[in-house]
């Protein structure tokens, strides 16, 4: 079984589209996976919601987005939504999730 956490930084859709859809298959086939909000897609969480938007709906009652950057909320002006969204803000690596913490519980990384 492997671990992977995906830190998603792009804010298309398209990109975060296929975050979504590779950490469900990986959750569907058994494996551990998470999402980390970071960057850009910091932006999409209130589209993602309003628009219902089912893979997103899914990953979240699924638990598999584990956090959103604080920082990035804050500097692309998300932070007064995404402090509402039910989705826990990280700021554990100087206002940003920090990538060493899952390492260190022997998670694979992946960027995108």
């Amino acid at each position: 079984m492997s671990k992977t956490v995906f830190f998603a930084f792009k804010g298309e859709m398209v990109y975060f589209q296929h975050v979504l859809l590779n950490a469900l298959e990986m959750i569907e086939k058994g494996n551990e996976a998470l999402i980390v909000m970071e960057g850009e897609t910091v932006t999409l969480v209130e589209k993602l919601e309003k628009e219902d938007h089912f893979k997103f709906k899914e990953a979240k009652e699924k638990g598999i987005i584990d956090c959103i950057c604080r920082a990035c909320s804050i500097g692309y002006g998300a932070l007064p939504y995404n402090e509402t969204c039910g989705i826990p803000l990280s700021e554990d690596n100087h206002g940003h999730p920090s990538m060493l913490k899952y390492i260190e519980q022997g998670y694979d990384i992946i960027t995108l």
